[in-house]
């Protein structure tokens, strides 16, 4: 395995904490442990150590771990202090650490990047394990959690070890076609085995809207006439000040955004302009986006403020009528749910009903493909056996060709080739010690 800098980084949250944990990895661990602890304790076994800077100074009481290469996150020597999370503590531990010959500070995702370069995880796990640090919600922590643990590799694997059987039976034709012992429909075998494995691609593809829902937040859309409450609702459901309140009609012209977790869907929740006829430019582009959100939203939330008639404008569920300011005595008939954005009355009866409604469009296992990137590779690799499948069999070799190039769209997929620049974009966005 290529050899690399000792690094060492902060892999707890930063500030101050009762516990913090720093690690280091690379081949002067052993180094590092028994400069500042005194030796190397046992694999695995957490031993309490004193340890102590180059004039032999305690600079804190802590548990000492070491994961011997390979059997470590990374594939190199391991180590991890446990130590109080004070920032005059982690400071100096640090200080002394990158202090020694050899060691370095990590860079955002070295860690990681070690860990699939050694061949510990796959391209879709390290994406999976970016997207459970990011996690906010429980679906995002699900979906997120079973591409980390290698669901979409296994997948690839199996469609690729389908192709590659399809492929031998076509070299079965090319090389050997004149030899007795090679028989029966081989190419047409050949392009049956690849035709299941399309099947199967399609249907991960089938699952990519809502697996990147779910990464994304599924849009919820606020829309009403002015001073319907929608700015009002939506403090309300983010729990603080967002949007600004006033009594005056058409105090929002722009969308405003906020991401939430309602009954653990992600969601981002969009206040927009009131909807009326306005001679004024600026309000007029603010209904103009208003109304192109909601045609593009997940849920559609209609407020009907009191003295109104409800105004169902879809027929496919994906709009839920809401009675706002029920405190002031507002009607409810004819309305999915009432509110009041003061009292909080109504409100949990609402997150129910978004929740209910999102959970319908979710399927019960999370997706397998769930960024665009992934979409891409999979999308490649059905089109290339689609072209295979066009082909007239007595065109062996560029059945063939398709089928490396749907292989070839596989191995992107979990990181086996042409991924540099995915890797680079990918592990800039990770935290330093991760």
């Amino acid at each position: 395995m290529k050899a690399y800098p000792t690094i060492v980084a902060l892999s707890s949250g930063a500030g101050r904490a009762g516990i913090a944990v720093l690690r280091i990895s690379g081949e002067r661990v052993r180094f590092a442990v028994e400069t500042v602890a005194g030796s190397v304790p046992q694999a695995r076994k957490a031993s309490y150590r004193p340890l102590r800077d180059a004039h032999g100074d305690v600079v804190d009481h802590g548990l000492v771990l070491f994961f011997p290469a390979p059997a470590s996150f990374t594939g190199e020597d391991v180590a991890e202090f446990h130590i109080h999370g004070s920032r005059a503590v982690l400071s100096r531990l640090l200080s002394v650490l990158t202090a020694l010959p050899g060691l370095r500070l990590a860079e955002a995702g070295e860690f990681t990047r070690r860990a699939f370069e050694a061949g510990k995880l796959d391209l879709a796990a390290v994406e999976g394990l970016a997207d459970l640090i990011d996690s906010e919600t429980e679906w995002q922590r699900r979906q997120a959690l079973r591409q980390m643990e290698g669901a979409l590799g296994r997948a690839a694997a199996a469609w690729r070890a389908g192709l590659i059987r399809a492929m031998t039976r076509l070299e079965a034709e090319i090389d050997f076609s004149d030899e007795g012992d090679v028989g029966g429909p081989l190419i047409a075998e050949a392009v049956a085995d690849a035709q299941a494995v399309a099947v199967s691609l399609r249907a991960a593809l089938g699952s990519f809207a809502a697996g990147e829902r779910v990464r994304e937040g599924f849009l919820v859309v606020l829309v009403g006439a002015p001073n319907a409450g929608k700015s009002s609702l939506l403090n309300a459901l983010a729990r603080r000040d967002v949007a600004i309140v006033s009594p005056a009609a058409g105090t929002t012209r722009d969308a405003i955004e906020v991401r939430l977790d309602l009954g653990g869907i992600p969601v981002v929740l969009v206040d927009t302009a009131g909807l009326r006829e306005s001679a004024d430019p600026v309000e007029a582009e603010g209904v103009r986006r208003a109304r192109e959100r909601a045609a593009s939203a997940d849920l559609v939330l209609r407020l009907q403020p009191p003295d109104s008639e409800p105004e169902r404008q879809d027929g496919d569920g994906r709009e839920i009528i809401v009675a706002t300011k029920i405190d002031l005595g507002a009607r409810a008939d004819a309305c999915d749910v009432a509110v009041s954005a003061v009292t909080g009355a109504g409100l949990p009866e609402l997150i129910a009903l978004i929740a209910a409604r999102l959970s319908d469009r979710q399927q019960a296992e999370p997706a397998l493909v769930t960024r665009e990137r992934q979409r891409l590779a999979v999308a490649d690799a059905v089109a290339a056996i689609e072209r295979a499948g066009a082909l007239p069999h007595a065109m062996p070799e560029l059945i063939a060709e398709e089928l490396r190039l749907a292989v070839r769209a596989l191995e992107r997929l979990i990181g086996k080739v042409d991924v540099e620049d995915v890797l680079d974009s990918l592990f800039s966005g990770f935290c330093i010690g991760k």
